[in-house]
């Protein structure tokens, strides 16, 4: 679980006694590629700490996947309309590689959550970071040309930039694939202009 305990204390202090009592309630597992997680209009019953790969999520929308967020190692998923209000998910959530995992039943983790104030402390976190994502997406979908949404994309989260389809970023930003493959061209152009007058410079 080191990527989990990890990614838990870059947020917030998470004693050893705590680590001990969440490895008590979870259990390892594993993935293939492309395997759904959890399943829109249906309860799973679990969340998901990632240990090793990575994740996406989505909406289906008259048949059309629409890319939501992405989570890789030290991160969870699960159904925020399950565990907090008891009601199927609205959101697949499927692997975007072989995944390894830690699984723990929603009903320990409520009762975590109400029972350790540095596991509370950690949920409270997550979720103030989560509506900091949505809030700086929403606002980026209004204001910013595609570019500048995809730029503002790879600085915020430069590892899915590397690991994941460009269709799968392409949903997430709310443009098209043939117009992000237009500006990923535009970067490779520059960049070779750019390694070329630099070699100038050093002849």
């Amino acid at each position: 679980m080191t990527n989990i305990i990890n990614g838990m204390r870059a947020l917030c202090p998470i004693s050893e006694s705590t680590i001990r009592t969440l490895r008590e309630q979870v259990e390892p597992c594993f993935f293939p590629k492309r395997y759904r997680l959890v399943q829109a209009d249906g309860f799973c019953h679990a969340a998901y700490f990632i240990e090793r790969g990575m994740t996406r999520s989505f909406w289906l929308v008259n048949g059309e996947e629409i890319t939501t967020s992405f989570s890789t190692e030290g991160g969870i998923v699960f159904s925020m309309d399950e565990l907090y209000y008891g009601k199927p998910s609205e959101e697949f959530v499927e692997t975007l590689e072989e995944v390894e995992a830690y699984r723990i039943a929603l009903s320990d983790l409520r009762r975590l959550f109400e029972t350790n104030l540095e596991l509370a402390n950690w949920g409270r976190i997550i979720h103030q970071n989560e509506y900091r994502r949505l809030h700086r997406s929403h606002k980026e979908r209004l204001t910013l040309p595609a570019r500048e949404r995809y730029e503002a994309f790879c600085r915020q989260f430069p590892d899915v930039c590397r690991r994941a389809q460009l269709g799968y970023v392409a949903s997430y930003l709310g443009i098209t694939l043939s117009t992000l493959s237009r500006i990923r061209s535009g970067e490779r152009r520059t960049e070779r202009r750019n390694l070329t007058q630099d070699k100038c410079r050093d002849v």
